[in-house]
Protein backbone atom coordinates (compact mmCIF):
# COMPACT_ATOMS: atom_id res chain seq x y z
CA UNK A 1 0.00 0.00 0.00
CA UNK A 2 1.25 3.44 -1.16
CA UNK A 3 1.49 6.20 1.58
CA UNK A 4 1.22 9.99 1.33
CA UNK A 5 1.36 12.91 2.54
CA UNK A 6 -1.75 14.36 3.69
CA UNK A 7 -1.38 17.83 2.61
CA UNK A 8 1.23 19.46 3.86
CA UNK A 9 1.68 18.21 7.01
CA UNK A 10 3.87 15.09 8.51
CA UNK A 11 1.08 13.06 8.20
CA UNK A 12 1.47 9.67 5.86
CA UNK A 13 -2.04 8.27 4.94
CA UNK A 14 -2.59 5.02 2.75
CA UNK A 15 -3.66 6.23 -0.67
CA UNK A 16 -7.11 4.03 0.23
CA UNK A 17 -9.45 4.42 3.26
CA UNK A 18 -12.08 2.45 4.61
CA UNK A 19 -15.48 4.41 4.75
CA UNK A 20 -18.26 3.43 7.79
CA UNK A 21 -21.34 4.64 6.38
CA UNK A 22 -22.23 0.96 5.63
CA UNK A 23 -22.27 0.44 9.47
CA UNK A 24 -25.32 0.16 11.10
CA UNK A 25 -28.20 1.01 8.76
CA UNK A 26 -30.22 3.55 10.40
CA UNK A 27 -32.37 5.78 8.70
CA UNK A 28 -33.40 6.26 4.74
CA UNK A 29 -30.09 7.18 3.44
CA UNK A 30 -27.60 4.99 5.41
CA UNK A 31 -30.33 1.76 5.17
CA UNK A 32 -29.18 1.98 1.34
CA UNK A 33 -26.12 2.12 1.86
CA UNK A 34 -26.10 -0.69 3.91
CA UNK A 35 -26.56 -2.70 7.57
CA UNK A 36 -23.21 -3.85 8.51
CA UNK A 37 -22.96 -4.85 12.08
CA UNK A 38 -20.08 -5.49 14.58
CA UNK A 39 -19.13 -8.80 13.57
CA UNK A 40 -19.41 -7.81 9.57
CA UNK A 41 -17.11 -4.89 10.29
CA UNK A 42 -14.68 -6.57 12.49
CA UNK A 43 -13.99 -8.97 9.51
CA UNK A 44 -13.70 -5.77 7.09
CA UNK A 45 -11.44 -3.86 9.49
CA UNK A 46 -9.32 -6.90 9.25
CA UNK A 47 -8.62 -7.72 5.20
CA UNK A 48 -8.25 -3.88 5.30
CA UNK A 49 -5.48 -3.91 7.81
CA UNK A 50 -3.97 -7.34 6.46
CA UNK A 51 -4.13 -4.89 3.49
CA UNK A 52 -2.56 -1.75 4.22
CA UNK A 53 -5.46 -0.08 4.38
CA UNK A 54 -4.87 1.76 8.00
CA UNK A 55 -7.21 5.10 8.03
CA UNK A 56 -11.18 4.58 8.56
CA UNK A 57 -13.59 7.34 7.93
CA UNK A 58 -17.06 7.55 9.81
CA UNK A 59 -19.19 10.41 11.12
CA UNK A 60 -21.26 11.48 13.92
CA UNK A 61 -24.28 11.40 11.60
CA UNK A 62 -23.87 8.13 9.71
CA UNK A 63 -26.85 6.05 11.39
CA UNK A 64 -26.98 9.06 13.71
CA UNK A 65 -23.88 7.50 15.78
CA UNK A 66 -24.38 4.23 14.93
CA UNK A 67 -21.29 3.94 12.32
CA UNK A 68 -18.80 5.38 15.32
CA UNK A 69 -19.81 2.43 17.52
CA UNK A 70 -19.47 -0.97 15.67
CA UNK A 71 -16.35 0.95 14.32
CA UNK A 72 -14.82 1.44 17.96
CA UNK A 73 -16.18 -2.18 18.64
CA UNK A 74 -14.40 -3.67 15.79
CA UNK A 75 -10.87 -1.81 16.70
CA UNK A 76 -10.95 -3.24 20.00
CA UNK A 77 -7.36 -4.17 20.68
CA UNK A 78 -5.61 -2.49 17.92
CA UNK A 79 -6.15 0.87 18.03
CA UNK A 80 -2.66 1.43 17.91
CA UNK A 81 -2.64 0.16 14.42
CA UNK A 82 -4.35 2.53 12.44
CA UNK A 83 -6.02 6.08 12.04
CA UNK A 84 -9.26 7.33 12.45
CA UNK A 85 -10.92 9.97 10.97
CA UNK A 86 -14.16 11.89 11.68
CA UNK A 87 -16.27 14.38 11.22
CA UNK A 88 -19.54 16.91 13.10
CA UNK A 89 -21.26 19.58 11.60
CA UNK A 90 -24.43 18.41 10.59
CA UNK A 91 -27.65 18.28 12.62
CA UNK A 92 -27.47 15.78 15.80
CA UNK A 93 -30.65 15.88 18.08
CA UNK A 94 -33.16 18.33 18.11
CA UNK A 95 -32.27 21.40 20.10
CA UNK A 96 -31.08 24.57 18.76
CA UNK A 97 -27.73 24.12 19.43
CA UNK A 98 -27.19 20.43 18.27
CA UNK A 99 -26.04 21.53 14.57
CA UNK A 100 -22.83 23.63 13.52
CA UNK A 101 -19.61 24.71 14.08
CA UNK A 102 -20.25 26.49 17.51
CA UNK A 103 -17.87 25.90 20.66
CA UNK A 104 -21.02 24.56 22.33
CA UNK A 105 -21.86 22.10 19.78
CA UNK A 106 -18.14 21.38 18.31
CA UNK A 107 -16.91 20.47 22.31
CA UNK A 108 -19.97 18.15 22.78
CA UNK A 109 -19.74 16.48 19.54
CA UNK A 110 -15.83 15.65 19.62
CA UNK A 111 -16.83 14.17 23.41
CA UNK A 112 -19.55 11.88 21.94
CA UNK A 113 -17.34 10.60 19.22
CA UNK A 114 -14.49 9.95 21.78
CA UNK A 115 -17.10 7.97 23.69
CA UNK A 116 -18.56 5.60 20.60
CA UNK A 117 -15.04 5.44 18.94
CA UNK A 118 -13.58 4.01 22.39
CA UNK A 119 -10.55 6.13 22.21
CA UNK A 120 -8.88 8.77 23.38
CA UNK A 121 -7.97 10.97 20.52
CA UNK A 122 -9.43 11.64 16.87
CA UNK A 123 -6.29 11.54 14.29
CA UNK A 124 -8.33 13.16 12.11
CA UNK A 125 -11.34 15.37 12.59
CA UNK A 126 -12.93 17.27 9.87
CA UNK A 127 -15.95 20.10 9.40
CA UNK A 128 -18.65 18.12 7.70
CA UNK A 129 -19.39 21.45 6.03
CA UNK A 130 -19.50 24.98 6.69
CA UNK A 131 -21.51 27.20 8.64
CA UNK A 132 -21.98 30.30 7.93
CA UNK A 133 -23.99 31.24 11.22
CA UNK A 134 -20.53 30.53 13.16
CA UNK A 135 -17.55 32.82 13.03
CA UNK A 136 -14.59 31.17 11.68
CA UNK A 137 -12.43 32.71 14.40
CA UNK A 138 -14.68 30.78 17.28
CA UNK A 139 -14.69 27.30 14.90
CA UNK A 140 -10.63 27.58 15.03
CA UNK A 141 -10.06 28.15 18.15
CA UNK A 142 -12.26 25.57 19.35
CA UNK A 143 -10.70 22.98 17.07
CA UNK A 144 -7.14 24.61 18.69
CA UNK A 145 -8.76 23.72 21.92
CA UNK A 146 -9.20 20.40 21.50
CA UNK A 147 -5.52 19.91 19.49
CA UNK A 148 -3.99 21.28 22.82
CA UNK A 149 -5.97 19.02 24.63
CA UNK A 150 -5.03 16.18 22.56
CA UNK A 151 -8.44 14.54 21.70
CA UNK A 152 -7.99 15.54 18.00
CA UNK A 153 -4.49 15.29 16.06
CA UNK A 154 -5.49 17.07 12.91
CA UNK A 155 -8.13 18.80 11.53
CA UNK A 156 -9.16 19.08 8.10
CA UNK A 157 -13.12 20.13 6.37
CA UNK A 158 -15.74 18.67 3.91
CA UNK A 159 -17.78 20.30 1.07
CA UNK A 160 -16.14 23.80 1.71
CA UNK A 161 -16.36 26.43 -1.15
CA UNK A 162 -13.33 27.37 -2.23
CA UNK A 163 -13.77 30.95 -0.17
CA UNK A 164 -14.78 29.07 2.73
CA UNK A 165 -11.91 27.29 3.05
CA UNK A 166 -9.24 30.42 2.00
CA UNK A 167 -11.04 32.89 4.45
CA UNK A 168 -10.24 29.88 7.52
CA UNK A 169 -6.61 29.26 6.36
CA UNK A 170 -6.09 32.97 6.64
CA UNK A 171 -7.79 33.62 10.24
CA UNK A 172 -5.83 30.29 11.10
CA UNK A 173 -2.38 32.16 9.72
CA UNK A 174 -3.40 35.05 11.50
CA UNK A 175 -4.36 33.79 15.01
CA UNK A 176 -1.63 30.49 14.76
CA UNK A 177 -4.45 28.20 14.95
CA UNK A 178 -4.40 24.45 13.13
CA UNK A 179 -4.61 24.60 9.55
CA UNK A 180 -6.92 22.87 7.67
CA UNK A 181 -4.82 20.03 5.74
CA UNK A 182 -7.87 17.82 4.33
CA UNK A 183 -10.92 18.58 2.34
CA UNK A 184 -12.92 15.78 2.39
CA UNK A 185 -14.41 16.47 -1.28
CA UNK A 186 -16.57 14.94 -4.10
CA UNK A 187 -14.34 14.15 -6.97
CA UNK A 188 -15.11 11.09 -9.49
CA UNK A 189 -14.74 11.04 -13.72
CA UNK A 190 -18.41 11.56 -13.77
CA UNK A 191 -18.07 15.02 -11.17
CA UNK A 192 -14.93 16.41 -11.58
CA UNK A 193 -16.18 19.92 -10.50
CA UNK A 194 -13.11 19.73 -7.18
CA UNK A 195 -10.61 20.41 -10.53
CA UNK A 196 -12.10 24.08 -11.17
CA UNK A 197 -11.41 25.72 -8.02
CA UNK A 198 -10.13 23.55 -4.71
CA UNK A 199 -7.60 21.66 -6.38
CA UNK A 200 -5.82 24.80 -7.05
CA UNK A 201 -5.96 25.92 -3.87
CA UNK A 202 -5.10 22.54 -2.30
CA UNK A 203 -2.23 22.72 -4.31
CA UNK A 204 -0.97 26.33 -3.52
CA UNK A 205 -2.31 26.07 0.19
CA UNK A 206 -1.31 22.14 0.69
CA UNK A 207 -4.68 21.03 1.50
CA UNK A 208 -4.67 17.27 0.42
CA UNK A 209 -8.43 15.86 -1.15
CA UNK A 210 -9.66 12.58 1.00
CA UNK A 211 -12.09 11.74 -2.22
CA UNK A 212 -15.60 10.85 -0.59
CA UNK A 213 -17.92 8.45 -3.24
CA UNK A 214 -15.30 8.27 -6.02
CA UNK A 215 -17.81 5.91 -7.65
CA UNK A 216 -20.00 8.45 -8.46
CA UNK A 217 -23.05 7.73 -5.96
CA UNK A 218 -22.57 3.85 -6.96
CA UNK A 219 -23.00 4.67 -10.86
CA UNK A 220 -19.12 3.53 -11.96
CA UNK A 221 -19.46 0.14 -10.08
CA UNK A 222 -19.94 -1.49 -14.13
CA UNK A 223 -23.24 -2.37 -12.96
CA UNK A 224 -25.44 -0.08 -14.45
CA UNK A 225 -26.20 -0.18 -18.42
CA UNK A 226 -28.46 1.58 -21.19
CA UNK A 227 -31.67 0.41 -21.24
CA UNK A 228 -32.15 -1.37 -18.36
CA UNK A 229 -32.57 -0.80 -14.38
CA UNK A 230 -30.62 -0.23 -12.00
CA UNK A 231 -29.43 -3.83 -10.03
CA UNK A 232 -31.47 -4.78 -6.86
CA UNK A 233 -28.60 -3.72 -4.74
CA UNK A 234 -27.86 -0.29 -6.31
CA UNK A 235 -27.41 2.61 -3.16
CA UNK A 236 -29.08 4.43 -5.84
CA UNK A 237 -32.66 2.99 -4.76
CA UNK A 238 -33.97 4.94 -2.10
CA UNK A 239 -30.81 7.55 -1.79
CA UNK A 240 -30.49 8.90 -5.41
CA UNK A 241 -31.40 12.29 -4.17
CA UNK A 242 -28.75 12.56 -1.49
CA UNK A 243 -26.21 12.33 -3.99
CA UNK A 244 -24.24 14.27 -6.76
CA UNK A 245 -26.48 14.84 -10.07
CA UNK A 246 -25.28 13.62 -13.74
CA UNK A 247 -27.17 13.35 -16.31
CA UNK A 248 -27.29 9.94 -18.44
CA UNK A 249 -25.76 11.05 -21.58
CA UNK A 250 -22.76 12.59 -19.84
CA UNK A 251 -22.69 9.00 -17.66
CA UNK A 252 -22.60 6.71 -20.44
CA UNK A 253 -20.06 8.51 -22.45
CA UNK A 254 -17.99 7.84 -19.30
CA UNK A 255 -18.77 4.39 -19.02
CA UNK A 256 -18.23 3.90 -22.83
CA UNK A 257 -14.57 4.93 -21.91
CA UNK A 258 -14.51 2.88 -18.47
CA UNK A 259 -15.52 -0.01 -19.83
CA UNK A 260 -13.09 0.03 -22.80
CA UNK A 261 -9.97 0.55 -20.53
CA UNK A 262 -10.94 -2.24 -18.19
CA UNK A 263 -11.35 -4.55 -20.83
CA UNK A 264 -7.81 -3.24 -22.03
CA UNK A 265 -5.88 -3.69 -18.94
CA UNK A 266 -8.15 -6.89 -17.80
CA UNK A 267 -9.38 -4.35 -14.45
CA UNK A 268 -12.76 -3.63 -13.44
CA UNK A 269 -14.47 -0.75 -14.15
CA UNK A 270 -14.72 0.39 -10.24
CA UNK A 271 -10.81 -0.75 -9.95
CA UNK A 272 -10.09 2.05 -13.41
CA UNK A 273 -12.34 4.87 -11.80
CA UNK A 274 -9.99 4.56 -8.28
CA UNK A 275 -6.81 4.65 -10.10
CA UNK A 276 -7.59 7.08 -12.12
CA UNK A 277 -7.82 9.15 -9.06
CA UNK A 278 -5.00 8.25 -7.39
CA UNK A 279 -2.77 9.85 -10.44
CA UNK A 280 -4.61 13.02 -9.78
CA UNK A 281 -3.08 16.12 -8.06
CA UNK A 282 -3.61 16.77 -4.72
CA UNK A 283 -5.16 13.48 -3.86
CA UNK A 284 -4.15 12.28 -0.43
CA UNK A 285 -6.28 9.21 -0.20
CA UNK A 286 -9.60 7.72 -1.46
CA UNK A 287 -12.42 6.65 0.54
CA UNK A 288 -14.14 3.22 -0.02
CA UNK A 289 -17.36 2.32 0.70
CA UNK A 290 -18.32 -1.66 0.82
CA UNK A 291 -21.06 -3.88 1.87
CA UNK A 292 -19.64 -7.31 2.01
CA UNK A 293 -16.21 -8.89 1.31
CA UNK A 294 -16.56 -9.25 -2.47
CA UNK A 295 -17.12 -5.38 -2.39
CA UNK A 296 -13.82 -4.41 -0.85
CA UNK A 297 -11.68 -6.62 -2.33
CA UNK A 298 -12.45 -5.73 -5.24
CA UNK A 299 -12.04 -2.00 -4.75
CA UNK A 300 -8.60 -2.71 -3.26
CA UNK A 301 -7.26 -4.07 -6.63
CA UNK A 302 -6.94 -0.32 -7.88
CA UNK A 303 -3.77 -0.13 -6.29
CA UNK A 304 -0.35 -1.66 -7.44
CA UNK A 305 -0.30 -0.63 -11.05
CA UNK A 306 -1.00 2.46 -13.26
CA UNK A 307 -3.46 3.50 -15.75
CA UNK A 308 -0.99 4.96 -18.72
CA UNK A 309 -0.52 8.26 -20.11
CA UNK A 310 -2.50 7.52 -23.04
CA UNK A 311 -5.16 6.03 -21.16
CA UNK A 312 -5.48 8.53 -18.73
CA UNK A 313 -6.13 11.29 -21.60
CA UNK A 314 -9.16 8.82 -23.17
CA UNK A 315 -10.55 9.12 -19.60
CA UNK A 316 -10.25 13.07 -19.06
CA UNK A 317 -11.62 13.23 -22.57
CA UNK A 318 -14.82 11.52 -21.92
CA UNK A 319 -15.26 12.87 -18.41
CA UNK A 320 -14.43 16.32 -19.73
CA UNK A 321 -16.88 18.99 -19.21
CA UNK A 322 -17.20 22.99 -19.68
CA UNK A 323 -17.48 24.85 -16.29
CA UNK A 324 -18.79 27.88 -15.30
CA UNK A 325 -18.03 31.45 -15.44
CA UNK A 326 -14.90 32.06 -14.59
CA UNK A 327 -13.33 28.91 -15.24
CA UNK A 328 -13.77 28.89 -18.68
CA UNK A 329 -12.93 31.98 -19.13
CA UNK A 330 -9.26 31.67 -16.85
CA UNK A 331 -8.27 28.73 -19.66
CA UNK A 332 -8.18 30.86 -22.40
CA UNK A 333 -5.11 32.50 -20.45
CA UNK A 334 -3.04 29.21 -19.87
CA UNK A 335 0.26 31.29 -20.73
CA UNK A 336 -0.06 33.21 -16.67
CA UNK A 337 -3.03 30.97 -15.59
CA UNK A 338 -1.88 27.15 -15.87
CA UNK A 339 -4.38 24.39 -14.93
CA UNK A 340 -3.42 22.07 -12.20
CA UNK A 341 -3.39 19.14 -14.07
Amino acid sequence: MEYRRLGASGLKVPVLSFGTGTFGGVGKLFSAWGDTDVAAARRLVDICIDAGVTMFDSADVYSAGAAESILGEAIKGRREQLLISTKATFRLGEGPNDVGSSRWHLTRTVEASLKRLGTDRIDLFQLHGFDALTPVEEVLSTLDDLVRAGKIRYVGCSNFSGWHLMKSLAVADRYGYPRYVAHQAYYSLIGRDYEWELMPLGLDQGVGAVVWSPLGWGRLTGKIQRGKPLPKDSRLHGSAEYGPPVGDDHLFRVLDAVEEIARETGKTVPQVAINWLLQRPTVATVVLGARNEEQLRQNLGAVGWNLSPEQVARLDAASEQTPPYPYWHQRGFGERNPPPV
